[in-house]
């Protein structure tokens, strides 16, 4: 029993050692990259930062999407999330995109696929490997992270496929749209009033066997129904046949905190599971 312990005593001191070496890296942000530049959307919602490792090289790429209700929230709100992610070695993308009242769905997913394509595209000039790249987000920003992996038609619009996502973590995000908490609970300027409509923005309609690995984290600080969307989620995927599904619930939070904690500490708990998923995902070939 005494070695058992000691052994798991070395094995947390090694992975808070890796965790920590993993912040080394000094980091160069590149602001307002324009990725509609046919358009000129209110707010610079039409603009992107990144967040580059020193001598980045063909580095894994990390992509970020803000929350807040589809109609809160900027990518200049999320510094954290790049320096996180940066300083840990990965070319980070944190964006914007059009919010509600001003816009109803689909604009906010259309961004998002319009967001993702420019760095597909580009993201190889500034270090990044187009091909190894990760979605995240956080609550709304999730919900279009998950949207952006399962349902083909909105990066289908770029010539591109979810296939072009190698891992998708979404973090205490919803993803039946036509559920409690969600559209019946709130505004129409969101998603209208239309069920069908409801249904057919929601990523769980999408579901199926090849979609990306998948990390799900939440905290039992999140709402009730929200909780049980992320269990719903990973229930879900099974059932499709997913076999690359991993679930991680973090401790003692709050909605909001589980996110915005992340650069507290190098051990910080959700972003350290983002970083080891993203480390089997997205190692190199």
């Amino acid at each position: 029993m005494r070695t058992a312990r000691l052994c798991l005593v070395a094995a947390l001191a090694v992975g808070l050692a890796a965790d920590a070496a993993a912040q080394s890296h000094t980091v160069t942000v590149v602001r307002d990259l324009d990725y509609v530049p046919r358009a000129e959307y209110a707010g610079g919602k039409d603009r992107l930062d990144l967040y580059i490792p020193e001598g980045a090289k063909n580095a894994p790429v990390i992509f970020s999407l803000h929350g807040g209700a589809l109609s809160a929230g900027d990518r200049r709100e999320e510094r954290f999330v790049g320096q996180r992610f940066a300083a840990a070695g990965y070319v980070t993308v944190v964006a914007s995109y059009r919010l509600s009242p001003e816009v109803s769905h689909p604009a906010h997913i259309e961004d998002a696929a319009a967001a993702f394509a420019w760095v597909k595209r580009n993201i190889g000039q500034h270090g990044g490997d187009p091909d190894r790249m990760l979605v995240t987000g956080h609550s709304a920003g999730a919900y279009l992270a998950m949207l952006l992996s399962t349902d083909p038609r909105w990066l289908a619009a770029h010539t591109l496929s979810p296939r072009d996502i190698k891992g998708v973590a979404p973090v205490s995000g919803f993803f039946w749209v036509d559920k409690e908490g969600v559209a019946p609970d709130r505004p129409t300027y969101v998603w209208g009033s239309d069920p069908r409509v409801w249904a057919e923005s929601s990523p769980a309609r999408y579901l199926r066997a090849d979609l990306p690995p998948v990390l799900i984290l939440d905290t039992d600080g999140d709402e009730p129904w929200r909780q049980r969307q992320n269990a719903d989620l990973a229930a879900a995927l099974r059932a499709a046949g997913h076999r690359d599904v991993t679930v991680h619930k973090v401790p003692g939070r709050t909605h909001m905190s589980v996110w915005t904690k992340m650069n507290d500490s190098p051990s910080e708990e959700t972003s350290s599971h983002i970083l080891r998923f993203a480390a089997r995902v997205l190692a190199a070939k």
